[in-house]
C-alpha cells in the first residue's frame, strides 16, 4: 500500500482515498497546494517535477545532494502528500516511468484493441477529439486576460520575434514562425542543421522578444537558449506546463498549458490555439497601435 490510513479530522476523508495514485494526479496536486508550501518542501517539489527520472532512479541521500536538501526533507516532502514515506511516493515515479517508456508499438497495440472493442477506429478518433476538447476548455478557463495583453504588448513592439521549440513543441514553433511571417512580421525560427544556433540568438538584443515553448521532460536546449537571451535582457513569453518549468523562471509572461492524452498520446491542440491567439494579436496590435 502505497499511503498510510487515517482520517482527515477536518473533513472526516479518508486520508488513503486522497494519497495521489499516479504521477499526474500528484503533480497536479503539488501545484494546486504549491503557494502553502514550506521553502524547503516546495525546494524538493519543484525539483521532482523538473527532474522526474531523478527521483525514479535515485537513492534519497543521491536526490537529496542534487536538490540541495536533507534526506529528511524527502520524507517530510512525501508525508506533505498523504504517502507513509519517501519510498512510497518514489513508486509513483517510477510507474510514470515505465507508462513513458511504453514503445510506439505499444500504444498503437493499445488503440488497436480498443477499436476492436469499441467498434472501429471512430472510437480512436472520438478518443482524440474528447482530449483535445478538454484541452482547450481547460485553456479557456485558466488562461489570464492580462498575461495575454502583456504578452502580445512585448512581442508587438519587437524588432525580431525569436521562436525556441525542440521535439514534440517544434511544430508550434513552426506554425509561429509561419503565421508571423505571412503577418509581415519579422521572425527567426531558432533552428541550424549547421548547429549555428549559438550565433543565431547572438544577435538578438533587449528591442527583440522570444517566444520558447517547451513541456516535461524539458528540452535542455530551449531552456539554455532561453537562459541566454534572458541574459541579454530579451523579455521571453514562455508556453510549458508549470509554474516549477525551467523556463518560468526566465519569463517575462508565461502560460501554463496541461494538454490532456489519449491512449499515451498527447495532441498540441490547447497549445497551437494559443500560438493562434499570440501571432494574430500581435499584427492586430500592431495595426492598430502604430507598431513596426
Amino acid at each position: 500500500m502505497m499511503g498510510h490510513r487515517g482520517v482527515d479530522q477536518s473533513t472526516g476523508t479518508d486520508m488513503d482515498e486522497r494519497v495521489p495514485r499516479d504521477f499526474e494526479t500528484l503533480r497536479a496536486t503539488i501545484l494546486e497546494r504549491r503557494q502553502g508550501l514550506p521553502k524547503r518542501i516546495a525546494q524538493i517539489a519543484a525539483y521532482s517535477l523538473d527532474n522526474p527520472d531523478d527521483i525514479a532512479f535515485g537513492t534519497a541521500a543521491s536526490i537529496a545532494a542534487t536538490a540541495g536538501v536533507q534526506p529528511s526533507t524527502l520524507v517530510r516532502f512525501a508525508q506533505q502528500f498523504g504517502f507513509d514515506g519517501f519510498t512510497s511516493l518514489q513508486s509513483v515515479f517510477r510507474e510514470r516511468l515505465r507508462e513513458r517508456n511504453s514503445s510506439y508499438d505499444e500504444r498503437l497495440l493499445a488503440l488497436r484493441t480498443k477499436a476492436e472493442r469499441e467498434g472501429g477506429h471512430r472510437a480512436i478518433f472520438d478518443g482524440f477529439v474528447t482530449a483535445a476538447t478538454t484541452s482547450l476548455e481547460n485553456l479557456s478557463r485558466s488562461v489570464d486576460e492580462e498575461h495575454l495583453e502583456q504578452a502580445i504588448a512585448l512581442l508587438a513592439k519587437a524588432d525580431t520575434v525569436h521562436v525556441l521549440a525542440r521535439r514534440r513543441s517544434y511544430p508550434v514553433a513552426s506554425y509561429i514562425a509561419y503565421a508571423l511571417g505571412k503577418l509581415r512580421i519579422r521572425n527567426q525560427l531558432v533552428e541550424s542543421a549547421a548547429g549555428l544556433t549559438p550565433e543565431m540568438i547572438g544577435f538578438a538584443t533587449e528591442r527583440d522578444a522570444a517566444i520558447a515553448i517547451s513541456f516535461s521532460p524539458y528540452s535542455p536546449s530551449t531552456v539554455e537558449e532561453a537562459r541566454f537571451l534572458s541574459e541579454q535582457g530579451v523579455p521571453i513569453i514562455a508556453i510549458t506546463d508549470s509554474s516549477f518549468s525551467p523556463l518560468a523562471q526566465f519569463a517575462k509572461v508565461w502560460f501554463e498549458v496541461a494538454e490532456a492524452d489519449f491512449s499515451g498520446f498527447r495532441s498540441l491542440s490547447a497549445t497551437m490555439a494559443l500560438a493562434m491567439s499570440l501571432a494574430v494579436g500581435v499584427a492586430e496590435k500592431r495595426r492598430s497601435g502604430g507598431e513596426r
